[in-house]
């Protein structure tokens, strides 16, 4: 999905890179061919027996190094790449992808297992990064706010400029946050590029809260998962809704929370896993892209994740089937024009709604 600047930002990610260089260097030898260390994002997940069933089957111990968001850690990934702390990066989307593969940071390789894999989620046809799992980016919303507030729940991008929506919405920041980034190419494909500033700028003044990632927009501000946050809708996944239904409590059988899946107000996000460069386990990092694509690791996707299986093969929980949406139109801005042009979109987002 579960589970992506300011001064202030590349502080934090210069110390992270320490920290983490340290850690890796004392804790992990590199040379180890029973040591695999997947880099991924703090929202990754996965059951305990399933992990087993890989490192008893090849004799390795798997080593999860969790960097914050996605685009923060795809900065790490980055920074670190003529000393690599890590064989695989895992988590990477859509939104990003293009500047890690400019960055030369992926050894390629195509999977057996990709056969079982829709075309329509494999984007890179020179296989440095292989598809995992997707979602759409929404804004979620807090169902009993509504309900006990007698407001109509927004059905598009431009509802949500309406006064009675004022103060309502936090959302990421596109610099730091690949769900932040999903959502402002979300008003992109909707608005183009000559009107999507416009629009963030009726919303800023409709009272958007922005905030640097995603687990604390979520878990912290969102009142419809923590009960105690004050903004009632949030930009998240269609797949979120389940979580709250299992974590839950106290047993309830409907989910808290909902998506609004309207036209054109989701952005469709696909993460994948890399080779990185450089790595000394490269067999090992092969066997992982393989066994993340088998009916083992897909079905333990939703539950853990929260994301749906690219394999097609992969059943999906009753909860899931249930809770979990995802929009019959999307908005869509294509692959070579986030790739031509993120950075400045960033940049004049960042000058409009941060600076």
């Amino acid at each position: 999905m579960n589970n992506t600047r300011s001064k202030s930002i590349t502080i934090i990610i210069v110390v992270t890179v320490i920290i983490l260089t340290a850690c890796t260097s004392t804790n992990i030898d590199t040379t180890n061919q029973d040591i695999l260390t997947i880099m991924t994002h703090d929202s990754f997940s996965i059951s305990e027996q399933v992990l087993l069933n890989f490192e008893s089957k090849y004799d390795v111990q798997v080593n999860i190094l969790t960097s914050g968001d996605a685009g923060t850690m795809v900065n790490l990934a980055i920074l670190n790449k003529e000393n690599p702390i890590a064989d695989l990066l895992y988590g990477i989307d859509n939104t990003l992808l293009s500047r890690a593969i400019n960055e030369d940071l992926f050894e390629s390789y195509q999977s057996d297992n990709l056969s079982y894999v829709s075309d329509m989620h494999i984007l890179d046809e020179n296989h440095y990064v292989t598809p995992v799992n997707y979602g759409d980016v929404c804004i979620n919303y807090d169902k009993s706010y509504f309900k006990n507030n007698n407001l109509k729940v927004p059905e598009s991008l431009t509802d949500l400029l309406n006064q009675k929506y004022s103060n309502l919405l936090v959302t990421q920041n596109p610099a730091s946050s690949s769900t932040g980034l999903a959502f402002l190419l979300t008003t992109i494909g909707h608005f183009g590029q000559e009107e999507y500033l416009n629009y963030w700028s009726n919303l800023k003044q409709n009272g958007v809260k922005i905030v640097e990632d995603w687990e604390s927009s979520y878990y912290t501000e969102f009142s419809g998962s923590s009960g105690n946050g004050n903004y009632p809708m949030v930009v998240s996944y269609a797949s979120s809704p389940p979580a709250e239904v299992i974590f839950s409590e106290t047993p309830i059988t409907e989910a808290p929370t909902s998506s609004i899946v309207a036209s054109e107000t989701c952005f469709r996000q696909i993460e994948f896993i890399g080779i990185i460069k450089g790595t000394t386990n490269r067999k090992l990092s092969e066997h992982w892209i393989d066994f993340v694509l088998t009916e083992t690791f897909q079905e333990d996707i939703p539950m853990q994740m929260f994301m749906f299986p690219v394999n097609g093969s992969a059943n999906l929980p009753s909860e899931f089937v249930k809770h979990a949406q995802l929009a019959k139109k999307t908005s869509i801005v294509a692959p070579e024009d986030i790739e031509q042009n993120r950075d400045q979109w960033i940049k004049a987002w960042s000058d409009l709604m941060i600076n």
